[in-house]
């Protein structure tokens, strides 16, 4: 993987803080020219240290004030299982998180929805996609307290 510097280190910090900032404000910011900066932005994209640029919308704005967490628990279990599972939920686009996880149960799936009614009607169509039988456990948010894809970036 990629070695982090200090300077790069900071500039990753104020990117996640600010995906918008100039080239010219941040290298500012790092005590760098717009130059050398830039490259190094350059560099860290084509090494995968940066994924991406996006903008955040309130959920609301969209009428997706439903936010749900729903466990799922496979009957059985297999590397082919897995794999059909995975390309199930890869290809859903109410799918906005989906962890294989260790423990109790396989799958941690997360949706942000338009009611209970939409959830009802996604949730009966997860389980018919699966590639076997399943049990589900599903967790409504009452109050979001914190969200963030912020990554500390300090050793």
């Amino acid at each position: 993987m990629y070695e982090l510097d200090r300077i790069d280190r900071r500039i990753l910090d104020l990117l996640q803080r600010n995906g918008r900032i100039s080239m010219t404000d941040l290298a500012s910011e790092v005590g760098l020219s717009a130059s050398p900066c830039t490259e190094r932005v350059k560099r860290m994209e084509r090494a995968g240290v940066i994924t991406g640029y996006n903008a955040r919308i309130n959920p609301e704005a969209l009428g997706k004030t439903l936010l749900v967490f729903v466990e799922i628990k496979l009957a059985s279990k297999s590397g082919d299982v897995f794999d059909r599972v995975r390309q199930e939920l890869l290809h859903m686009p109410d799918v906005l998180e989906c962890h294989l996880v260790s423990g109790s149960f396989d799958y941690l799936v997360k949706f942000r929805l338009r009611g209970m009614k939409e959830y009802r009607h996604l949730l009966g169509d997860i389980l018919k996609r699966l590639p076997v039988s399943a049990e589900s456990h599903s967790y409504v948010v009452m109050e979001e307290i914190k969200e963030s894809l912020y990554l500390p970036t300090d050793r």
